[in-house]
C-alpha cells in the first residue's frame, strides 16, 4: 500500500490542476470502490472549487469551497493521471508503462484547469468519500489518528509518552496509526535501520520509567524525519503499482538500504553483518541483526 510519502508525491501533483480549479464535471463509472459511492457523490462535487488539496497520514483531503472535503485513499493498487489537452505527463527515465485499461477508470474530474484527472483501481480498495468539514474530526476513518511524522507535534517527547508501558515491538508500535500516522512497512524498515534499532526491541524502551524520551526516541525521530524527507524529494517508492501523477515511477527504491536487501552486506560504515529477512506481524521485516540493536 503506497505510504506517506508516496501519498504526499500525489498530492505535489495534484495540486497544480486541482488546487483553485472548479469541478466542471465528476463522473463515475461504477457505483462502488473498496465502499459504495455516496448517492449524493456527484451533486456535492460538481460545480465545486476546489481551495485547498491536504494530506492527512495516507489520506488526500481536497477542501471545496460549499465547506465539504474530499477525501481520497488510493488503496493498494490506486493511482491518479493528469490528462491535459489529449497529453498524459511525460514520462522519466525510471518510467515502466502504466496500465490504461479504460475498465479500471472508475473515477473522472474535469477541471476548469483544463485537465483531467483520472483514478484507475484495478484492485479497487481505495475509496472516496465527500464529508463536511465541520464533521472530519468525528470521521470514522479519521478518528484516532496519531500525529503526523513530519509535522511539528511529532518530536521525542511524544514519541516517548506513546511508547510508555507497551509490550509490543518497536516495529509494531511504529505501525499503529494511533502512535504515529501514516507510515508504514517499508520506511519503519528503513528508519529503524538508519537508528540501529531492533525491529524486535520493546517499544516502551524509548521512554525512561517517568516517560521521558531516551537517547534513543532521539535517534529514531531523526531516522524518521530523515528518511521520510528523501522519499518525499525522491518522489516516493515504486514498489509494485505505486506511480506518480505524471506516469513516472518514484526514485526511492533505489535508496534503500535495508527493505527488500534480504542476502546482502550491511551498509553501515564498519558492520560486517548480512541484512537478514524475517515475518513480523504478518510483514516482512527486514534488518542487520549485527548492527541493529
Amino acid at each position: 500500500m503506497p505510504e506517506l510519502p508516496e501519498v504526499e508525491t500525489v498530492r505535489r501533483g495534484l495540486q497544480p490542476v486541482m488546487e483553485g480549479a472548479k469541478i466542471v464535471k465528476a463522473e463515475l463509472r461504477r457505483a462502488d470502490l473498496r465502499f459504495a459511492f455516496q448517492r449524493d457523490f456527484i451533486s456535492r462535487l460538481q460545480g465545486q472549487t476546489v481551495t485547498g488539496l491536504g494530506r492527512r497520514a495516507k489520506y488526500l483531503l481536497a477542501d471545496l469551497a460549499s465547506g465539504d472535503v474530499l477525501l481520497m485513499h488510493l488503496g493498494m493498487s490506486g493511482s491518479f493521471r493528469v490528462i491535459e489537452a489529449g497529453q498524459e505527463g511525460a514520462p522519466g527515465e525510471f518510467h515502466h508503462p502504466r496500465g490504461k485499461d479504460a475498465a479500471h477508470d472508475h473515477v473522472l474530474f474535469r477541471m476548469s484547469s483544463g485537465a483531467d484527472v483520472v483514478f484507475n483501481d484495478p484492485r479497487r480498495f481505495g475509496y472516496m468519500k465527500v464529508i463536511a468539514r465541520g464533521a472530519l474530526e468525528d470521521e470514522p476513518l479519521l478518528r484516532g489518528l496519531g500525529p503526523e511524522p513530519l509535522g511539528n507535534a511529532f518530536d521525542a517527547a511524544m514519541l516517548a509518552r506513546a511508547c510508555t508501558g507497551k509490550k509490543t515491538s518497536l516495529k509494531a508500535a511504529l505501525l499503529d496509526q494511533r502512535v504515529v500516522a501514516g507510515l508504514g512497512n517499508i520506511y519503519v524498515c528503513e528508519a529503524l535501520y538508519r537508528a540501529h534499532l531492533s525491529p524486535r526491541r520493546l517499544a516502551a524502551t524509548l521512554a525512561t520509567k517517568k516517560g521521558e524520551p531516551t537517547d534513543l526516541a532521539r535517534r529514531l525521530v531523526a531516522a524518521i524525519h530523515a528518511v521520510l524527507n528523501e522519499a518525499i524529494r525522491a518522489g516516493g517508492s515504486s514498489l509494485r503499482d505505486h506511480r506518480q501523477t505524471s506516469g513516472e515511477l518514484g526514485y526511492f527504491q533505489h535508496s534503500f538500504r535495508v527493505y527488500d536487501r534480504e542476502g546482502q552486506k550491511c551498509g553501515t560504515p564498519g558492520c560486517s553483518g548480512i541484512i537478514r529477512r524475517f515475518v513480523q506481524n504478518g510483514r516482512s521485516t527486514f534488518w542487520c541483526p549485527k548492527c541493529q540493536k
